[in-house]
């Protein structure tokens, strides 16, 4: 397997996470639309067709966890695939499941904001302004609230300080509006990038990944049983 292509096919908005981490004469990377987080029922197809678009047999890392039911049926095909144990990519974000279980227990009703997400102007704001034009605003007001009512609290996550600093403004913006429409706090925390750190080491670790990591062998095919408990054997086929 040391002698396979390695490819990162990830989200968008594990770029500049990713990069300090990579090697870009070893790895091919391809970053999708952080969009298809809106609509997972098209991420599974979108993922298959860059798959089965690489021609030869190749080690893929899927920047990406369960992301609600997004990877379920996506299929490995001629390569193999490793994927964070994780349900969705704040868990990657946040560096393990184990500090993403911690931060759901204590902020059960936090919405997450990336820099990527907000680049890619899928923030609660920039969401409700394109309903208002799309569907006008009695419509939009009645989606957004459906969306966003139950959230308590709005955080900005990002990898370093730096990062925090370099969208603080436009984060803070979007913090207002969720915090006058439905009553939000507005937070910030920095992440780890210890988990795509991992992620990018597999090639080097494949008999030591452990349960934070799933292994789909040539011919498989992602379920969602494989992420629903985490103590469970990480291999599949």
């Amino acid at each position: 397997m040391n002698d396979m292509k390695v490819v990162l096919l990830a989200c968008e908005v594990m770029r500049d996470l990713a990069r300090p981490h990579l090697d870009d004469a070893a790895v091919d990377t391809i970053y999708m639309d952080s969009g298809l987080h809106e609509t997972p029922k098209r991420m599974a197809p979108a993922l298959q067709e860059e798959l089965d678009a690489i021609e030869e047999p190749s080690l893929v890392l899927v920047g990406y966890g369960l992301c609600g039911t997004g990877l379920v049926g996506l299929e490995a095909g001629r390569h193999t695939l490793v994927i964070p144990r994780m349900h969705d990519c704040i868990a990657i974000l946040l560096g393990s499941h184990r500090e993403y279980m911690k931060t759901i227990g204590e902020n059960p009703g936090t919405y997450y904001l990336t820099k990527g997400w907000l680049e890619a102007g899928t923030d609660p704001l920039a969401e409700y302004e394109s309903y208002v034009e799309r569907y006008g605003e009695k419509t939009a007001d009645m989606v957004m609230d459906t969306m966003y009512r139950n959230y308590t609290q709005i955080c900005l996550v990002s990898h370093s300080e730096e990062d925090l600093a370099a969208n603080r403004e436009r984060a803070q913006v979007v913090g207002a509006f969720c915090k006058e429409r439905w009553g939000m706090e507005y937070s910030e925390r920095v992440g780890s990038d210890a988990l795509i750190a991992k992620l990018l080491n597999a090639p080097r670790q494949m008999d030591r990944l452990g349960d934070e990591f799933v292994v789909i062998a040539p011919g498989g095919c992602v379920a969602m049983e494989q992420f629903l408990d985490f103590g469970a054997p990480a291999a599949a086929s």
